[in-house]
């Protein structure tokens, strides 16, 4: 254990959030997406698994350490629900209110159709999956720059 930092972030996560920089993705899903085999497809083409929280809770203690990307419109893009891609549901009101927490502003989100998602996902630098049960639960941040 180390003071401060959450203790559902283990040795695998921190590694893969500080060997990240500026401009990388990092894909955070629920449990119904296909990670294992997107995991391969990453940069690092490593999957973390984090059984047992959900997005937000997972949300809340990455964003803790995790800087998000204030060079971009949006930091965060979700999966768009099928058939309905205006539509945000509550798992995407919770994700971005733990990121407006963290940062202490307005964080903009967007949504990316499903099938792209899946493209974009496998683009990013790692994936990590959550025990989000909530449907539609997967998200895509960009890492942003720690300014002392």
């Amino acid at each position: 254990m180390l003071k401060t930092i959450p203790s559902m972030i283990d040795a695998e996560l921190l590694w893969v959030l500080r060997s990240m920089g500026h401009g990388d993705t990092l894909t955070i899903c629920d449990n119904n997406f296909p990670a294992t085999s997107v995991a391969l497809h990453t940069t690092s083409k490593r999957l973390v698994r984090v059984a047992g929280h959900d997005t937000t809770a997972l949300a809340e203690a990455i964003f803790a350490l995790f800087p998000l990307d204030t060079f971009i419109d949006a930091p965060i893009a979700h999966m768009q629900v099928v058939d309905a891609p205006d539509s945000r549901l509550e798992v995407h009101h919770a994700f971005k209110a733990a990121a407006d927490r963290a940062e202490a502003r307005d964080v903009a989100m967007t949504s990316i159709e499903r099938h792209a998602f899946y493209e974009a996902a496998r683009r990013s630098y790692a994936v990590v999956q959550t025990g989000e049960a909530r449907p539609y639960g997967c998200f895509i941040v960009t890492k942003g720059v720690v300014f002392d």
